[in-house]
């Protein structure tokens, strides 16, 4: 039945859409629930997409079924019609009586885990424990197979977190040639589908596929103008001369039959006629002959194109590494202070936080079991303990009280170039220097260019001060312009040119 097909299609897309307003109308407090949210509104807004493709493809009606059907129902007796369709429902379910029965009210509503079905929530199976749901990076394998490169210097888990998007040297020490194995072409694509990956679990709601779209645009520009870092074209051609190459630390005389180096020349011109270079160097010839014999314009050609081609895939590869670490430059940062964090911490401590997101969650997944869509609108929030006033952790919790007393959050520090804004202890104060709303503050008092962002200002808050500073500064820059302007450059019998001063004292003690 094609009406009924549309009929039901149109009903779907609007389950759909009230199913996805009930979901934007939640608040979730923690990152988790969130993110399931998130999870369940992108799917409903893919199967909006396949649905609609699908009732397009019913509007057109290419085997024209849609007008014989209007036909039959408008002209034909009615119940007749009835009868009949309901003897073709009652025979399809003889035929299949365990078919369930779909039912779109109940298909897109949120269900709770008292209504007695074990449910599965989108991210249970997404994450690793160290990304906790998304907040942070799990780059430990990924470290490991960089450690395993060939030449590769010895970096800690920090200080990959710093340079992992460094692809040329100094902080990359792999030359381009050696860039060209298997093993680092797998390391710096698993580097790039992993960070895909995980932007693709955190931000689901989000136009990934049109922000991936402009990053191979951006790199199709750059290797056309060989713009790419690091992979410009190279002119890899040497010619090929009869005397010895000067190869190996670049000093001595290289032997290119033996590939061994010789610092002294009368060492060098004895190896020549030694036995053993003797037969190293018909071996050599013997295989440079066969060779030769095979080899063409074409076949060299050919060579320097898929050279050139696992370039490009190696280069696209680094290319989307740098622009999924600058997008994802928050979560890098978090990765970091999480790893410091828990370097310091006792194996006991460690266990007590596992534990303690366990709890979490249980605690999360009861509560969402005792409520019903009867009393969800009348329901409050959950009042949260906090008699200590401590900070909300990510999970919409207080942090534990040594965390608080560790990081001096008790401490208020007041900035009057911010607007007597208070910052609540000390790494809050001494990363809001940088932060835009002191810096705008700034702006606004005239402190402006190098003055502003060379560390000059660090740790000044009041206005007084500041602007004190300020015209101390410019003062001492205008009387080192008129210094500057102001001396007089003298030159002795011998041509050596000296300020006036010097050359007065020098004469003095009769030295010119």
């Amino acid at each position: 039945m094609i009406i009924e097909d549309q009929r039901f299609v149109h009903e779907d897309l609007e389950r759909l859409e009230q199913a996805i307003s009930d979901r934007l109308a939640e608040d979730p407090r923690n990152i988790k629930d969130r993110l399931n949210r998130d999870h369940q509104i992108a799917g409903f807004l893919t199967r909006i997409q396949e649905q609609s493709q699908r009732l397009l493809e019913i509007y057109k009606d290419a085997e024209g079924l849609r007008p014989k059907e209007v036909q039959v129902l408008s002209t034909g007796d009615p119940m007749e019609q009835f009868y009949k369709q309901l003897e073709e429902v009652k025979d399809f379910h003889r035929r299949y009586p365990n078919e369930p029965i779909e039912n779109l009210e109940r298909a897109y509503k949120r269900r709770h885990p008292g209504e007695g079905e074990v449910l599965m929530s989108e991210t249970d199976n997404m994450f690793t424990g160290e990304e906790s749901n998304g907040r942070f990076l799990d780059l430990t394998t990924l470290h490991e197979d960089y450690l395993n490169l060939p030449g590769i210097k010895r970096l800690n888990y920090l200080q990959y977190l710093d340079s992992f998007d460094a692809f040329e040297p100094p902080r990359m020490p792999i030359k381009r040639a050696n860039k060209l194995s298997d093993t680092y072409l797998k390391y710096v694509r698993d580097l790039s589908s992993y960070l895909e990956s995980f932007v693709r679990r955190t931000k689901p709601l989000q136009d990934l596929d049109k922000l991936f779209t402009g990053f191979d645009r951006e790199f199709e520009t750059a290797w056309k103008s060989d713009s790419v870092p690091g992979w410009g074209k190279e002119d890899t051609a040497e010619p090929v001369v009869n005397e010895p190459k000067t190869e190996g630390t670049g000093e001595g005389f290289w032997c290119s039959d033996c590939e061994k180096e010789f610092k002294n020349e009368n060492v060098y011109k004895n190896h020549l006629t030694g036995k053993k270079h003797v037969r190293a160097a018909e071996a050599k010839r013997a295989g440079g002959a066969g060779t030769n014999s095979v080899s063409t314009n074409g076949t060299v050609a050919s060579s320097n194109n898929l050279t050139r081609l696992k370039e490009r895939a190696i280069a696209s590869h680094e290319f989307r590494v740098r622009r999924l670490a600058d997008y994802l430059d928050n979560e890098r940062s978090n990765t970091r202070v999480n790893v410091e964090r828990k370097q310091g911490m006792t194996e006991r401590e460690r266990q007590q936080e596992l534990d303690a997101l366990f709890a979490e969650d249980d605690a999360a997944a009861a509560a969402g079991g005792g409520k019903h869509d009867s009393d969800s609108d009348s329901e409050g929030e959950e009042k949260i303990y906090n008699p200590l006033k401590l900070p909300l952790a990510w999970d919409g919790k207080p942090i534990p009280y040594w965390l608080y007393k560790l990081h001096g959050l008790g401490v208020e520090f007041s900035c009057e170039i911010c607007g007597n804004f208070v910052y609540m202890g000390r790494r809050a104060f001494d990363k809001h220097f940088s932060e835009a709303r002191h810096v705008y503050g700034l702006k606004c008092l005239g402190i402006t260019g190098a003055g502003a962002g060379a560390g000059l200002f660090r740790e000044i808050t009041g206005i007084d001060e500041a602007l004190g500073l300020w015209e101390k500064i410019k003062k001492e820059r205008k009387d080192k312009e008129v210094k500057e302007d102001s001396i007089v450059q003298m030159e002795d019998g011998e041509g050596n040119v000296m300020p006036e001063r010097i050359y007065l004292d020098l004469q003095k003690q009769g030295i010119l």
